[in-house]
């Protein structure tokens, strides 16, 4: 019955230590984001092309 025990409590501490390794590598991760796209002088890009096709 001690052996089972024992056992037992190696496994919860090895799933416990991955649990935290692997947690640990997820907050590390850095997300990239794009950067926001500007409109050329503050027109719509519609405007322009209904300009264009005039």
């Amino acid at each position: 019955m001690k052996i089972i025990f024992i056992f037992c409590i190696i496994i919860v501490f090895i799933i416990l230590l991955l649990s935290v390794l692997t947690t640990s590598k997820a907050y590390q991760y850095k997300h990239t984001v794009d950067p926001i796209k500007k409109p050329d002088d503050g027109i719509d890009n519609n405007q322009n092309e209904s300009n264009e096709i005039k």
